[in-house]
């Protein structure tokens, strides 16, 4: 029986898998980490119903009949419960940028995990844990390193203050054919672009690139900062 739950637990941990490095590739808030903990959680909580019904569902007599008793209900609470104290680890900064999610997840994983001690099933509750450890800290880390390129990529906000009358279409085709300062190739994607007009006639251009995990913001910012048109240089990594 044992088996048959580490079994469970495994697959779907790899259909949780699947889900996030679909997301991951598409950008979305919803990454490897948090499906992967919402999957494993949902496995074990389904267990856990199942089988604490089977052990401790017992019948009690009232007057001339007989009562099924729920052990869950309380538990099916606690679950709901829970999901708002998720709801406030989860915070939203500006440029659409979403923190917090593998945190509300594994709020709710714990949950799970209580619950699970509560109910007797602590071989179950272990090896849920060990999951958890390593799907945060260690499968995500292990995907990227032979996953699709895309992967490894992370955004980066610029924004830049350009001089009057400058060609921004000369300023993409320098982005998209780029190199950064150590010499080494980068490819930097444009994702999202604002352009708008400032004070003293200058020019401001938002942006949203897509570059790898291995350049440093440090290096981008030096980057643009030694076209000679740019004012003003403004970049946060998201």
């Amino acid at each position: 029986m044992v088996m048959e739950t580490i079994i469970k637990l495994t697959i779907s941990l790899l259909l949780g898998l699947f889900i996030g490095i679909d997301r991951q590739l598409k950008n979305k808030p919803l990454g490897l980490k948090t499906t992967i903990v919402i999957s494993v959680a949902s496995c074990l909580i389904t267990i856990v119903s199942i089988k604490s019904f089977e052990m401790f569902a017992a019948n009690a007599s009232v007057s001339s009949g007989a009562v099924r008793m729920d052990p869950m209900r309380l538990a099916a609470q606690i679950v709901s419960g829970i999901g708002f104290l998720g709801a406030g680890a989860i915070l939203q900064r500006k440029n659409d940028v979403i923190l917090g999610l593998t945190s509300a997840a594994l709020i709710w994983a714990a949950s799970a995990l209580g619950i699970s001690v509560g109910v007797g099933l602590y071989k179950e509750a272990i090896f849920a844990t060990a999951l958890f450890i390593v799907s945060v800290n260690v499968l995500p880390t292990f995907i990227k390193s032979i996953g699709p390129k895309r992967l490894k990529e992370r955004n980066v906000a610029v924004k830049l203050v350009l001089k009057p009358k400058f060609r921004m279409t000369d300023l993409l085709k320098t982005i998209e054919g780029s190199q950064s300062s150590n010499h080494s190739f980068v490819s930097f994607i444009v994702k999202e672009l604002k352009i708008k007009d400032i004070e003293e006639d200058n020019q401001q251009i938002s942006l949203v690139l897509s570059t790898t995990e291995k350049e440093y913001t440090t290096e981008i910012y030096y980057f643009f900062k030694k076209m000679e048109d740019v004012v003003r240089v403004e970049i946060e990594r998201l």
